[in-house]
């Protein structure tokens, strides 16, 4: 269940809930890549790409703790027309079948809708990384229908099943809105069975530890939120918090930082070095560059290829990269640590 962690989340939950109401992209972040650079996280290669995943830009309307995008509504980075217009000559060379956009909130860039229309009618799966409470924001009123009319796979963050949770961790009133905007894709068939439209629910823990079991906590969640609202939703994706950005740096403000290195360390599970994401998934940010992984792209660490880093994605359109090495640091741990986590869940059963 949420709180599963149980004496771990009372340590660190009033501290956690003052930074929560501000909005933190403001706040002096501590740089957490010095104390990821030096690594003994194995050596990796790609397998190609079968996943694009492309940030729009760092504008969100929630300033959450555990963000690794240090995403918020004063962020002004916004990807433009003429890199989305990359993102589709990408496309149309026809090595991915998967665009996954996120942000911020993707959505609140202008050209959100476009990208998703011009994809579709390419024949490629979408992916919308959603926070639900955005399909309120002003002129987001029709977002549901848009996404089910085009087929989009909704992926959104719901941090826990109940209210206290994810307010004292989100910003209050978010669980309500969440709510409101999973029952309005429901209502549009999304999460229910024959549907075709696929609505998967993110979890991420309170604080600097491991997530719960996937598989016994998706079905709490089914069981909670079916009981108490009627919701329906395809799967739960748990996923580990990032020591960067935002969280890595409430983690070295409150000397925790290396304690839960060492707990992602420590909890290292050789079984999930396959399944991680960045073998088949690559990154682009809002400008265009491209990076091994979303995690990298916050560090500023660009994938290295012929040689090359700050690689731009124009560059590599055509291109198979399979069998090129992956940058890896010490937050990788993060992805391999038990269960294992990346943008589809746990890797281990």
């Amino acid at each position: 269940m949420c709180s599963i962690a149980g004496a771990a989340y009372a340590r660190y939950r009033s501290n956690f809930s003052n930074r929560i109401q501000t909005n933190a992209e403001n706040e002096n972040v501590h740089a957490t890549l010095p104390l990821l650079e030096v690594s003994d996280f194995p050596a990796i290669r790609r397998r190609g790409v079968e996943i694009l995943q492309v940030n729009l830009g760092y504008k969100c309307n929630q300033s959450c703790l555990h963000c690794h995008v240090n995403a918020g509504p004063t962020r002004t980075e916004m990807m433009d027309a003429a890199t989305v217009d990359t993102v589709i000559d990408y496309l149309k060379a026809g090595r991915v079948r998967t665009l996954d956009v996120t942000g911020g909130a993707p959505e609140l860039n202008p050209l959100f809708r476009s990208l998703v229309e011009r994809a579709s009618t390419l024949g490629v799966h979408v992916i919308d990384r959603c926070n639900l409470t955005v399909i309120e924001e002003p002129g987001q009123e029709d977002l549901p229908a848009f996404l089910s009319r085009h087929g989009v796979e909704v992926t959104a963050s719901l941090p826990c099943y109940t209210q206290e949770l994810v307010d004292r961790q989100r910003g209050k009133g978010v669980y309500d809105a969440s709510i409101r905007g999973i029952l309005k894709l429901n209502a549009l068939g999304y999460g229910k069975a024959d549907s075709g439209l696929v609505l998967n629910l993110v979890y991420n823990p309170q604080g600097p530890v491991l997530p719960p079991a996937q598989h016994a906590l998706e079905a709490d969640y089914k069981r909670i939120l079916g009981e108490a609202f009627g919701i329906a939703f395809n799967g739960l994706f748990t996923l580990a918090n990032m020591p960067i950005a935002r969280f890595g740096s409430t983690l070295i403000s409150k000397g925790q930082f290396n304690s839960y290195m060492n707990l992602l360390r420590d909890s290292y599970s050789e079984n999930n070095l396959d399944g991680v994401m960045c073998r088949t998934t690559l990154s682009v940010d809002w400008q265009g560059n491209v990076y091994d992984c979303d995690f990298n792209q916050m560090l500023e660490l660009s994938a290295v290829i012929d040689g090359r880093s700050q690689t731009h994605l124009s560059s590599l359109i055509g291109r198979d990269l399979e069998g090129n090495a992956i940058v890896v640091k010490q937050h990788c741990f993060g992805c391999t640590a038990g269960q294992g986590s990346s943008c589809g869940g746990a890797l281990a059963a």
